[in-house]
């Protein structure tokens, strides 16, 4: 809270963990910007890292759909001004309803509005609802706007999208984020074995953002991200694999994807992201290298039908 500026002036705040920034965040979001339009006051959205279940429960803390560095790309493009990212640690969760109100909303942010979902809840043990909310505006000087049908209750749940991506459904997921689950990495290399087979393969660094669908082959897009927007090839038709090639008897988890009929690229280096729009199969353990291959060229047949592309003449 220290690096908020001064001179925020009243503002317009809203609170959430928003991992995937799904649609149902997004309700909550365009308010606050439509508020603080309507106000000519900045809009904030405070959220926290690490996770609060990670730190009160690690044992039952879920993935993450999305980054921190996803998040706030993410947020961001929501047309917020500025994001508050608070370090949740059990000293933190420690705070009462008021005590984090007063510290936060009111004394870091000057909090004219609040827009939240009817589902909010903060402060020690989640004691904090809508009510309170509503009751330490009235004293301390905010209004409080609440959404319905809004949070892990409602349709549009990082939940329910957490559970879609573990199973590998990408169109069901894609409907409650309202865009296509994406993954963000380094490209590496691998064993090379894709481009001795004839499918070069951008393979993605352990250290990936965004959380891995259930292993499996799926159709989606490969985004060049230091490429700028419009440029030639920065966003390609990808058949995309997950799991740890079993036909050739690997171990560790991997995501890598083939650029449909291109062998050109080097991309050793860049970061990318895939987006991931269908899944067209389980992974599968083939009997040599010849029906491998069959099913590629028929994996990637499909793709091209998934994504609507055009055979190179």
């Amino acid at each position: 809270m220290d690096e908020v500026p001064k001179d925020i002036g009243p503002s317009v705040v809203t609170l959430g963990n928003f991992d995937g920034v799904h649609r149902g965040h997004r309700a909550v979001l365009s308010t606050v910007v439509a508020q603080a339009t309507a106000l000519q006051r900045p809009s904030v959205a405070v959220t926290f890292h690490p996770h609060p279940i990670a730190v009160l429960r690690p044992d039952l803390a879920p993935p993450m759909i999305s980054s921190l560095r996803q998040r706030l790309a993410l947020l961001e493009a929501t047309g917020l001004d500025a994001v508050l990212v608070l370090e949740f640690t059990t000293e933190f969760a420690a705070q009462t309803p008021e005590q984090f109100v007063s510290r936060v909303f009111v004394g870091a942010l000057h909090a004219q509005v609040v827009v939240v979902g009817e589902d909010t809840r903060f402060g020690a043990r989640n004691s904090g609802t809508v009510d309170t909310l509503r009751e330490l505006g009235e004293r301390l000087g905010f209004g409080v706007i609440v959404l319905q049908d809004i949070g892990e209750g409602g349709r549009w749940s990082s939940s329910r999208a957490r559970e879609l991506v573990a199973a590998g459904d990408v169109r069901g997921a894609a409907e409650v984020l309202g865009r296509p689950h994406r993954v963000d990495g380094l490209v590496v290399h691998g064993d090379h074995r894709g481009r001795l087979l004839g499918f070069p393969t951008a393979n993605l660094g352990g250290d990936i953002d965004g959380m891995v669908p259930q292993d499996g082959v799926y159709a989606g897009w490969l985004t060049r991200l230091e490429l700028p927007t419009g440029t030639l090839d920065r966003v390609l038709p990808a058949a995309i694999s997950i799991g740890t090639n079993p036909t050739f008897h690997g171990i560790g988890r991997r995501v890598e994807g083939y650029v449909l009929d291109r062998t050109d690229l080097e991309l050793y280096g860049e970061r990318i992201a895939y987006e991931f729009v269908s899944r067209l199969r389980p992974t599968l353990t083939f009997d040599g290298i010849e029906p491998l291959i069959e099913q590629m060229n028929e994996d990637v047949a499909q793709c091209r039908s998934v994504l609507g592309q055009i055979v190179p003449s």
